[in-house]
């Protein structure tokens, strides 16, 4: 919304939500997420066109377009536990709109939804008493975290579905109207709304699936001797193919690609499509298999026992360059390494320890009940050095770049002997730290000792 706010300086955009202390931090100088770029953005047009407020019936009272972007969780338990979306909250947004609009609006799904969503809310609007009118579009987003900017600013397209009808494809247009004022018109892609919400999950399938796809090499790869980064260069090198989504790593993680594969695989079941499930669902357990296979690596490299030993965290966000822990590699390493009873020293320059905490609890059932020993098990550290000092080993799990240029002497000075750098995100030159005097394991590379 703020890209919007900062290329459409005529339009007025108002985010709305009701937890009162999010909007407080919107209109702060501490935002609540990390993104490059964000703050820039929302200070150049925050009260002048972009306003955050939890004043939502009246926002939604003088609004035009109405965009719906609201978690949609895979659900715990009932029909589809584990797979299935939860779409209560697009609901509960359309109950509102219906209840408290006085004139007709054109009502747009950001979220991720399972195909047939725009339906359900269709039907909620339609019930309004008032005899107004809805149009629903679905607009699903394209984009990265850390390089989110970016992404929304020069996009590689910009898909919006809609309705095949005289009404539909208006509102489609007046949707165009306003991303033309930054996109080029022929990449703006216009579909039915069917097209337009299965795109986004099949679209995050497709990349995770590249993630999974490589990492099944990796393994094959140190059991050869092969090296995965040559292979992800000879064939991202054939145009078929390119060079995205080929780095070799502990795992995928955020907020999207396990939730809408797993959804995935909830629609082809429902459809009576099990082939189809069980090929998406492979990715996923591909995903699982190279998360465990790297805590299991470490522990055999230490001479099969953790326990007790010192074990440096290096990033738990799920990626660099942003402070997202959802579904992160990190924790479900952390996990394995605590029932091996290690002590982790976790180090992450935008990630807190209460959020790390949160992201045990909610995927990983991980918290002060179930694990007694936690806070004597998990200790979080100002720096990297702070970490690393007196550790028996290193685990990169986050590709931060700061990782990249850390003074490994230093570092190898100060740890305990032998020392083992496990490198999740093949950052680290090997041979550099092998002169130095580590025992180097990266992701499918030949294991290397000092």
């Amino acid at each position: 919304m703020a890209v919007i706010a900062a290329n459409c300086p005529e339009i007025r955009v108002t985010v709305v939500d009701l937890n009162a202390a999010q909007i407080a931090a919107w209109n702060s100088s501490n935002l609540p997420i990390y993104e490059p770029g964000l703050q820039a953005v929302v200070e150049s047009c925050r009260g002048k066109n972009l306003f955050f407020s939890t004043e939502i019936d009246k926002e939604i009272q003088e609004a035009d377009i109405i965009f719906i972007s609201v978690n949609t969780p895979t659900k715990t338990q009932g029909i589809g536990a584990g797979r299935a979306a939860n779409i209560k909250n697009c609901e509960l947004c359309a109950r509102n709109i219906a209840k408290v609009s006085t004139t007709n609006k054109i009502v747009v799904e950001k979220s991720t939804v399972p195909v047939r969503t725009a339906d359900a809310v269709r039907q909620v609007l339609a019930c309004n008493d008032k005899g107004l009118t809805f149009q629903v579009l679905s607009n699903p987003e394209f984009l990265a975290e850390g390089t989110a900017i970016d992404d929304l600013q020069r996009p590689s397209r910009v898909l919006i579905g809609g309705e095949e009808t005289p009404g539909g494809q208006a509102a489609i247009e007046t949707l165009v109207s306003v991303y033309a004022n930054w996109v080029p018109r022929e990449q703006i892609i216009t579909t039915n709304l069917w097209s337009s919400e299965l795109s986004k999950l099949v679209a995050n399938a497709f990349l995770a699936q590249r993630v999974s796809s490589i990492n099944s090499i990796s393994a094959l790869c140190e059991s050869t001797g092969a090296d995965v980064s040559e292979i992800s260069r000879a064939i991202g090198s054939d145009p078929r193919i390119g060079p995205k989504f080929l780095q070799s790593s502990v795992g995928f993680g955020g907020s999207c690609f396990q939730k809408d594969i797993l959804n995935l695989v909830y629609l082809c079941e429902s459809y009576g499509l099990n082939e189809c499930a069980e090929y998406w669902h492979q990715v996923i357990k591909m995903n699982e298999y190279q998360k465990s296979r790297f805590t299991k690596k470490m522990v055999e490299r230490m001479f099969n026992t953790a326990t007790g030993k010192k074990i440096a965290i290096l990033g738990f966000a799920f990626k660099k360059d942003t402070g997202d822990t959802r579904e992160t590699a990190s924790a479900f390493v952390c996990r394995d390494l605590m029932q091996e009873r290690a002590k982790l020293h976790v180090y992450d320059p935008q990630v807190k320890r209460e959020q790390m905490l949160i992201e045990f609890d909610y995927t990983l059932n991980v918290n002060a009940k179930t694990e007694p020993d936690l806070d004597k098990l998990i200790t979080t550290s100002p720096s990297a050095y702070d970490a690393c000092e007196g550790a028996h080993a290193i685990a990169i799990l986050t590709e931060w770049d700061e990782f990249k240029t850390l003074d490994y002497q230093r570092i190898y000075e100060k740890m305990a002997k032998p020392a083992f750098v496990f490198d999740g995100r093949n950052i680290v030159d090997q041979a550099t730290l092998r002169k130095i005097g580590f025992e180097v394991y990266s992701i499918g590379k030949p294991w290397s000792q000092a």
